[in-house]
């Protein structure tokens, strides 16, 4: 990846950093970790472990996105939706307090400085993704979404998609719709190269290498 980035078309054009949020601005995979804070590690791993015999023999990215929704499905269904906000506001905290990248929330902090507008877009669920990304100051959140019944608990299903892989790129050129703009996207990972492909400027981020080394040419 080339330091020296291509230029938006004109100098006033509106432009967005969209940034994935396990490994890239979280230091970790925050999806079983979170299960874990709902339900207990002992019920986490006795539902991943059935949940990975049901869907075997499919293919990668059909069988991480069925895991899900198996594991969700075993593990939430029933959940009063306020409880589980309020589980998702605490590990926000913690996410906050103990696992951001520094490197990449200055990057962050340096799109906001430029007036571009901030988003992530990520699989994680969005209940304590948002909390995150609320102090972090970002335009908008991107992310898996739970299914709530009309009685306030959760169904067990994803409402929509995994946002992973294609579903990326989908959800971002959704949001730009009725604004383009000039696409900035950090990742760290296989699912984010949809992401990147769609980006005007991609940015792989990685634990060997600090995020600001990878755009030098703009400090």
């Amino acid at each position: 990846m080339a330091l020296v980035p291509p230029l938006p078309p004109t100098r006033d054009a509106p432009v967005v950093a969209a940034f994935d949020f396990d490994g890239t601005l979280s230091t970790r995979d925050n999806f079983v970790p979170f299960l874990c804070r709902v339900a207990g590690t002992p019920a986490v791993v006795r539902t991943l472990a059935l949940s990975g015999v049901r869907v075997a023999g499919r293919g990668p990215s059909r069988s991480r996105n069925a895991l899900k929704e198996q594991v969700v499905a075993s593990l939430l269904a029933g959940m009063p939706a306020a409880r589980l906000d309020m589980i998702g506001r605490a590990f926000a905290f913690d996410i906050l307090r103990r696992h951001l990248r520094a490197d990449t929330v200055e990057r962050v902090d340096w799109h906001r400085t430029q007036g571009h507008r901030l988003v992530i877009v990520t699989a994680s669920l969005g209940v304590y993704v948002r909390p995150v990304a609320e102090r972090l100051r970002f335009d908008a959140v991107l992310a898996t979404e739970l299914d709530i019944a009309p009685d306030a608990t959760l169904t067990g299903r994803l409402a929509g998609a995994n946002v992973r892989g294609p579903e990326k790129a989908r959800q971002l050129d959704a949001w730009l719709a009725e604004n383009p703009a000039y696409v900035w996207a950090y990742g760290d990972s296989a699912g984010d190269r949809d992401l990147w492909a769609r980006a005007d400027h991609p940015v792989r981020v990685s634990k060997r290498t600090r995020v600001a080394r990878a755009s030098l040419a703009l400090e």
